[in-house]
């Protein structure tokens, strides 16, 4: 049985998904309160750049994986309109389920489906654009996830990566010290769940940096990528080209 990591454990690569949907199952009810807390709100900016870069426009497809409780969805529906599409999905139930109660609540009905990013069930050259954000570091295969997504996208189209990423050196001690002594203070105090947010510490230090993961996305056929630092490094907003 092949291996792989979850946080900085090994583990064998059958149990790492049910590990991870057992975290997200954990926090789903308090993951956007948390999101604020932890990020002091910057999540709502780097969303809000990604949105800008996606440049979406009326008609367009998009695909939301990792969808979540729904922030970039409901986005991007407003900007493709009635004659576009939006796709909510997540590979999690109880973040889906959240996240399509949230649009419900605001008078959007997407198609919202629970789905393997790795084994994506759309069609060829569909979208014009896809998504994931704060989803890919948890992905066992990334490579298969990469090839899916572009598997799915229009030649031309465009993939969004919005992920944690390696921090400027001159902020690692202190961005260290918050996310293994901070986090998951906070994550105990407001979702009642310390080790969940001890392993989100731990996925990002274990996710490729910036330049891997750009290497990565072209070995998996993009033709053009380019990745954008935000907040020193904290997030970086990785984008590919179809060609």
């Amino acid at each position: 049985m092949s291996s792989t990591h979850f946080g900085f454990q090994t583990v064998d690569e059958s149990e790492k998904a049910s590990r991870v949907r057992g975290v997200f199952d954990s926090v789903a009810s308090k993951y956007d309160v948390m999101n604020d807390v932890m990020s002091g709100g910057l999540h709502r900016a780097w969303k809000a750049y990604t949105l800008m870069v996606a440049n979406l426009k009326e008609g367009d497809k998009a695909l939301d994986i990792a969808g979540g409780t729904g922030d970039l969805s409901l986005a991007f529906s407003k900007k493709v309109g009635a004659s576009g599409q939006v796709v909510h999905t997540d590979i999690n139930e109880a973040m889906l389920r959240v996240g399509r109660d949230r649009l419900t609540d605001k008078g959007v009905i997407l198609p919202t489906l629970v789905c393997d990013a790795e084994k994506l069930p759309f069609p060829d050259n569909y979208f014009d654009l896809v998504s994931v954000a704060f989803g890919l570091r948890n992905m066992t295969h990334k490579d298969a996830a990469l090839k899916e997504m572009n598997r799915v996208l229009r030649p031309g189209g465009k993939l969004l990566v919005l992920e944690f990423s390696k921090v400027a050196k001159p902020l690692e001690k202190v961005y260290d010290w918050y996310s293994f002594k901070i986090l998951p203070t906070m994550g105990k105090m407001i979702a009642g769940d310390a080790e969940s947010y001890r392993y989100l510490a731990e996925s990002i230090r274990m996710h490729p940096g910036q330049k891997e993961l750009k290497a990565l996305m072209q070995q998996c056929g993009f033709g053009h990528v380019d990745y954008h630092n935000m907040t020193g490094g904290v997030c970086a907003l990785h984008v590919g080209i179809k060609c």
